[in-house]
């Protein structure tokens, strides 16, 4: 017997991090938002490393906080540690990383969300996807309740049909031994969508009491941390360390005499795996050569004892795991508390998904987060809060935002899945955004903000915060140029911070290009008339260090942009264009590109194939004109 559970704009089907952020976006945004988890009790979990941020991921949660959303705040309440890393190379990729009390995360984002005007949590399992004249119209649960909407956002995460593997034991599972969600992966293939598997793991857990930290180097956090929220500005919370150790000969020794039972050498294991957080039998045989691997010993929380053992993830059997954690050091006489364990789960293709990251076969049906391919909660939540954007102002009937290659790295990271797909799962790295340097952690919001504001998700309060900070900025910035000093005035403050005097007179803006000088030596020569804190006077150093470097990067973008603004026409029947190769036929058929841009970014797609498109296009343009 079927019930009816009522009528939403949106719903969303998962509460980890990627369905938070859509759920919360959508809400803001004005839209009635059912969410729907098969536990309410694992909101925001996180499964694996009790951690946000790191290169890269870091610079997504600055964007999601720039955009609106909810990770970097909800980091900044409940962070037991945190660290600026790369700070001895340019500020391109500097990376924030905290560590997080995992349990007060849950609970600080539960109670976010249960707050939140417009949203509703509810604990199911939804089955199956109603689907009405062509589109996504709703979903049905377990127990027959059906629940109508304009739109439906999938962030299943690592549940569907997911699988356990540890050694020779397999079983359905979820994480951490969660309800698998089998019936809606056969829903979505029934339906016509291409599914990969995928695998990925985690390393054991293990009691605090029992490890000898003597034996390894403590890793603490900053003494003045800086945050992810451009709205935090101070915290009170206690910081606890990490530590460091090392495999030894004897862990390499048990691992190489257990390959036998080692699933993803035994072929039990059938998902592909993350290239860049393999397993540690994996690095042990591919990295032959090294004779050890870091370990870092992680605390979960401040009320817990469980620490998460960083670098050993395996899916080697109990008994093997507990000799490899007893010959590292520190770890002799370790118990452990929890195995870790490798678990397979179906994904989505994502070329399947248009940048909007709504679904080309079914309109109304978004994905967000690992479904999509990729692994990390930082990369799930930046695509949740995109889909979240997305399907609400498609409810409102306003076009979708997406993000370029240039505005962020949540642009990379959806333009890489969208136009080129994943074989594996997709981990986003610096070295992925070919505008690495306009990308940076200090300014995402002066990239996004705006945007966030534009479509409801900025209040007018922080939004007037940030154009006070972009002002002052820009002001300071001027007068540097404008503020000439002598000789007289700064020789030798000049050489008390080690930097070459003048001869002649010279500007504080010229002064402030060279690489040893920073924003003490301004305030020591020409203190700002009006107050600037920290991370403004960053962002006043940056800009003038690293001008010439950024207007080379701009001048590319300008030339993207071009290509990005060729619109392609969604009817375009690329098996009519003469001259294309069969390869980029056949590619530009399955990605359907929505600009010139994208379509030159797709792989077997050639310069040559993207002139013949433009040619065609102009004439495509003149006929539907004079049609018109």
């Amino acid at each position: 017997m079927s019930y009816d559970g009522g009528n939403y704009d949106v719903i969303v089907i998962g509460a980890g991090h990627a369905g938070c952020e859509a759920a919360l976006a959508a809400a803001r945004m004005g839209c009635s938002t059912l969410m729907i988890t098969i536990n309410l009790d694992m909101v925001a979990f996180m499964p694996c490393n009790p951690s946000i941020g790191g290169p890269a991921k870091g610079h997504v949660v600055r964007e999601i906080d720039a955009l609106g959303g909810e990770m970097g705040r909800n980091i900044d309440k409940t962070f037991i540690q945190l660290r600026m890393l790369n700070t001895g190379k340019g500020p391109a990729v500097h990376a924030l990383r905290a560590q997080a009390d995992k349990f007060l995360y849950q609970h600080a984002m539960k109670e976010t969300m249960e707050k939140t005007p417009n949203l509703t949590l509810r604990q199911g399992m939804v089955e199956t996807l109603i689907v009405e004249d062509g589109r996504c119209a709703g979903v049905v649960t377990k127990t027959g309740t059906s629940y109508h909407s304009k739109t439906v956002i999938l962030t299943t995460g690592t549940y569907l049909r997911g699988k356990v593997i540890m050694g020779e034991l397999t079983y359905e599972s979820g994480p951490n031994n969660q309800q698998p969600s089998v019936r809606l992966a056969e829903n979505l293939r029934e339906l016509g969508f291409d599914l990969v598997r995928f695998k990925t793991g985690t390393p054991p857990r293990v009691h605090r009491d029992t490890i000898d930290f003597s034996k390894t180097e403590i890793q603490p956090g900053d003494d003045k941390p800086k945050f992810f929220s451009f709205e935090t500005k101070s915290s009170q919370n206690e910081q606890l360390p990490c530590w460091l150790t090392y495999t030894s000969e004897v862990t390499h020794q048990i691992i190489n005499d257990n390959l036998h039972r080692a699933p993803m050498f035994t072929g039990i294991i059938e998902g592909t795996g993350p290239r860049y957080c393999p397993s540690i039998e994996d690095k042990v045989v591919r990295f032959s050569d090294k004779s050890k691997h870091q370990i870092f010993l992680e605390p979960e929380g401040k009320n817990t004892s469980e620490y998460y053992v960083q670098g050993l993830s395996t899916s080697l059997p109990e008994d093997v795991q507990l000799a490899i954690l007893r010959s590292i050091p520190g770890m002799e006489k370790v118990e452990m508390m929890r195995n870790g364990y490798a678990i397979e789960y179906d994904a989505m293709v994502p070329t399947q998904l248009w940048p909007s990251l709504e679904t080309k076969r079914l309109p109304g049906l978004f994905t967000a987060g690992q479904i999509n391919g990729t692994s990390g909660y930082e990369e799930a939540a930046g695509q949740g809060v995109m889909a979240g954007i997305n399907a609400a102002r498609k409810v409102q009937d306003k076009e979708p935002i997406v993000l370029d290659r240039a505005q962020g790295y949540i642009g990379v990271l959806i333009d890489d899945l969208v136009t080129k797909g994943t074989n594996e799962p997709y981990r986003l790295l610096t070295s992925r955004a070919e505008y690495r340097l306009l990308l940076r952690h200090d300014n995402a919001d002066l990239r996004l903000t705006p945007i966030g504001y534009d479509i409801g998700l900025i209040p007018q309060q922080r939004y007037d915060t940030f154009t006070e900070k972009k002002e002052r900025v820009d002001q300071e910035v001027k007068r540097l140029q404008e503020t000439k000093v002598k000789p007289i005035e700064v020789n030798s403050i000049l050489e008390g911070m080690q930097s070459a005097s003048i001869v002649d007179g010279s500007n504080l803006l010229t002064l402030m290009r060279r690489p040893e000088l920073d924003y003490s030596f301004v305030d020591a020569v020409a203190p700002s008339p009006v107050e600037l804190d920290d991370e403004m006077k960053e962002q006043v150093g940056i800009q003038i260090k690293y001008a010439g470097y950024i207007e080379k990067q701009l001048q590319h973008v300008e030339r993207l942009q071009k290509m990005e603004k060729k619109k392609i026409p969604d009817d375009i029947d690329y098996t009519d264009i003469h001259g294309l190769a069969i390869e980029a036929k056949q590619k530009l058929t399955k990605i359907r590109p929505i600009s010139i841009g994208q379509a030159s970014r797709i792989s077997g797609v050639t310069p040559a194939d993207v002139s013949i498109l433009l040619v065609y296009l102009e004439h495509y343009n003149r006929v539907t004109a004079a049609k018109g």
